[in-house]
């Protein structure tokens, strides 16, 4: 086996590369190890260009291997790895969105980035897959604008004040998992000479200036990945193979010139919130050429052509004239719309959110702990995840028909992003045990509909009563940038992309937060990289259109609702001693089950700490918690019950005065009147409600009652007189001690 290392440490770790012959027939691969944590890293270009499409046909897949982490995961039946978990697709998806953008996009070869994970400890594997992708396709002759490279940075608290300058020292490079739980701001940032080209944020209301610093941070430590990599390219990389651009026939660019340049202006810059007047000329454009017969054959090279003379129109009227495509000032918002319920009472809450052409329904289901859904990852044992947002595209919101059912991974991107936004405001389980679900369709789209679902989605559980902490808004920031901007430095920062903009922009800059601060970004760009003072420029820009559409959003409701739907179900919580959590549960768990049928509660989850879920409707979790605390309760000498008679003995009467298994006590003979009786039967028998007082609980846990002290005219009621007998007194004496006979 052939093999050579390279080491560098990043935020006080190793990081150790391998090349070796272990998978020599990829084009480029590596193993990399970061701690304790490995991934094997391969890249592999087709032969073949493949001429039957109009995109790059690139393809990452992130594979998780559950040996990896030591564990024997899936089910009783199914131990072998099946589809992807939802953590490994959004890891893929951050590996895809930092690479893709260094491609040549005119590239028709098949690209596969393959990550395995071959070991996982504390380290984040997401970003030793992207470092690990880098190096893979460096060395390759694959051809690639890298290397490029990922890290992690976290910041445990905030900043007591909104500082420009937030000192650098204070950010924990690649935080481990143990450390993240904690974080206030979490930023996982990939880029290359002093940019950034792919960012991932969650955050609890954290301020721009942190955020901002934060980027810096990132891109310092880019830089040092980036020559250690650039070492090893020099040490082990081969040559690129070519990928020239396809040749324009003169005459397509004759064609284009001489009848369409003159329309394009009109076309890009129509006022309309839409692409259908590009649409329309594309068409127009594409069909002249399908005429003549000697440029038929180049319908692909005119498409991207066409393309092309978009993108670059505008660009030029962004920079050069200072328009946009529909007329909008660079930092305006489009159109709001807003409104909370009124779909149907069945929904627990629902919200509708307008943002110019983007139009996004959501709906809010409650359900009890009973209904989280356990995450069962590598990364992750049996976690209750009891926050969920799901993401809907259907084909119809973009004007278009397509296959419906099943979810794809822009959708789970989509909507991790808009749970992460969310996140922040959730109220803990103590302050709302509920289970929350979160549902947002998006019915139209013209421009970041995963933004209109932060939207949406606060509407909806404002709608339904969730208590959350704060509204949270988000909006997408775009980026018109100069070809010549190392010359030139001229740009334009857009608020509220849409249609083209968004198409032929260079930045996908998506910011939620509330009015106190960003809770989640995500950035995608088709650039090599943004300078960090332009995103810092974008985060303002999106902090003003947030609070315009926050205040959208208060006006329309302003706060949560008092009350949650009546159709959600009721939950009631108390509390047990650790210790009892057995006795509530019972032997195969005979009590809790017996309780939930007996209350007709849907569900009852207890926690190690003892804290007790009741899940029911119209009453019934109320009815199982009196009776949980019946089994719970600890009985006290002069407490009074109202109680059953549920045996005899000559001796006296058993009384039931709780549900649990020891609430049962004695009340002798010598405790129903103030005077001695003959026969325990003259004064009750079994089923009689009586009225009892605990006298005293004894050293074995019995419970010793008395009728005569908590119902003092219960003898004269009974008509009840003394006893005849002439040794009563003695019997008195003897009886009225500890009964050895009585059973327990």
């Amino acid at each position: 086996m052939q093999s050579k290392t390279f080491e560098t440490e990043v935020g006080g770790k190793k990081m150790v590369a391998e090349f070796t012959d272990l998978a020599e027939q990829a084009s480029g691969s590596v193993i990399l190890r970061y701690g304790n944590t490995a991934v094997l890293a391969t890249a592999v270009m087709g032969d073949k260009s493949r001429d039957d499409i109009d995109y790059f046909p690139l393809t990452v897949d992130y594979e998780e291997r559950f040996y990896a982490a030591g564990q024997i995961l899936g089910s009783r039946f199914v131990r072998r790895e099946g589809r992807p978990s939802e953590d490994a697709i959004l890891a893929g998806r951050v590996v895809d969105r930092t690479i893709r953008p260094l491609f040549p996009q005119h590239l028709r070869n098949e690209v596969q980035v393959v990550i395995t994970i071959l070991a996982l400890d504390e380290e984040d594997p997401a970003v030793v897959a992207v470092n690990a992708a880098s190096l893979a396709l460096a060395v390759s002759n694959i051809p690639w604008n890298g290397p490029v490279a990922a890290v992690r940075i976290g910041k445990v608290g905030t900043f007591a004040e909104k500082s420009l300058s937030p000192a650098a020292d204070t950010f924990v490079i690649n935080p481990t998992y143990v450390q993240r739980a904690s974080l206030e701001f979490d930023l996982l940032a990939c880029g290359k000479d002093e940019t950034i080209n792919m960012i991932e944020v969650g955050a609890k209301e954290t301020s721009e200036a942190t955020v901002a610093a934060g980027f810096a941070r990132a891109a310092e430590e880019h830089t040092k990945l980036i020559a250690w990599q650039q070492e090893i390219v020099q040490q082990v990389g081969v040559a690129k193979l070519s990928a020239a651009a396809p040749e324009i026939p003169p005459a397509l660019t004759t064609l284009y010139d001489s009848e369409f340049a003159s329309k394009m202006t009109a076309a890009v810059f129509c006022g309309l919130p839409s692409k259908k007047s590009i649409y329309a000329l594309k068409k127009e454009f594409l069909n002249r050429v399908g005429e003549n017969e000697e440029l038929s054959a180049y319908k692909k090279i005119a498409d991207q052509l066409f393309e092309d003379k978009a993108d670059q129109e505008i660009h030029r009227g962004a920079i050069e004239d200072n328009k946009r495509t529909d007329n909008r000032a660079f930092d305006q918002v489009r159109p709001l719309f807003a409104k909370a319920g009124g779909v149907s009472p069945i929904l627990h809450g629902s919200g509708i959110f307008y943002r110019g052409g983007t139009h996004v329904f959501t709906a809010l289901t409650l359900g009890g702990p009973g209904d989280s859904q356990v995450v069962d990852s590598m990364e992750e044992r049996d976690v209750e995840k009891r926050f969920m947002h799901h993401y809907n595209f259907p084909p119809y919101s973009s004007g278009e028909t397509g296959r419906m059912g099943g979810i794809n991974r822009r959708a789970v991107g989509h909507g991790a992003l808009a749970e992460k936004a969310l996140q922040a405001v959730i109220p803990n389980k103590e302050v709302f045990p509920y289970t929350i679900r979160l549902v947002s369709e998006c019915f139209a789209s013209n421009g970041s509909t995963s933004m209109g679902s932060v939207c949406a989605s606060t509407l909806a559980l404002m709608d339904g009563g969730v208590p959350i902490t704060a509204p949270v808004a988000g909006i997408a920031m775009g980026l018109m940038m100069s070809p010549t901007y190392t010359q030139d430095k001229k740009y334009k920062v857009l608020t509220d992309i849409q249609g083209p903009e968004d198409s032929h922009g260079d930045m996908d800059f998506k910011v939620a937060g509330t009015k106190n601060g960003i809770t989640a970004i995500q950035m995608d760009i088709k650039l090599d990289g943004v300078p960090v003072a332009i995103l810092t420029e974008a985060l303002e820009g999106a902090r003003l259109a947030r609070l315009q559409i926050l205040e959208t959003i208060t006006q329309v409701i302003s706060a949560p609702r008092a009350t949650i739907s009546p159709r959600a179900p009721e939950i009631v919580m108390l509390k047990v001693r650790p210790d009892q959590i057995g006795l509530v549960i019972g032997g195969g768990g005979k009590t809790i089950n017996g309780i939930k049928e007996a209350s007709g509660v849907s569900d009852i989850t207890i926690d190690d700490d003892g804290s007790v879920f009741i899940t029911g409707k119209g009453g019934t979790a109320g009815k199982a918690r009196e009776m949980i605390e019946g089994i719970v309760k600890e009985y006290k000498a002069g407490e009074v019950y109202d109680g059953e008679v549920t045996r005899m003995m000559d001796f006296g009467a058993f009384v039931r005065i709780g549900p649990g298994k020891d609430a049962e006590g004695l009340v002798h003979v010598s405790e129903i009147a103030p005077f001695r009786i003959d026969s325990i039967a003259q004064a009750v028998s079994v089923g009689d409600k009586v009225r009892v007082m605990i006298k005293e609980i004894d050293e074995k846990g019995r419970i010793n009652l008395s009728i005569k002290a908590a119902d003092p005219d219960f003898a004269a009621r009974k008509g009840l007189t003394p006893s005849t007998k002439e040794n009563n007194g003695q019997r008195d004496r003897t009886s009225s001690s500890t009964d050895h006979s009585r059973p327990h």
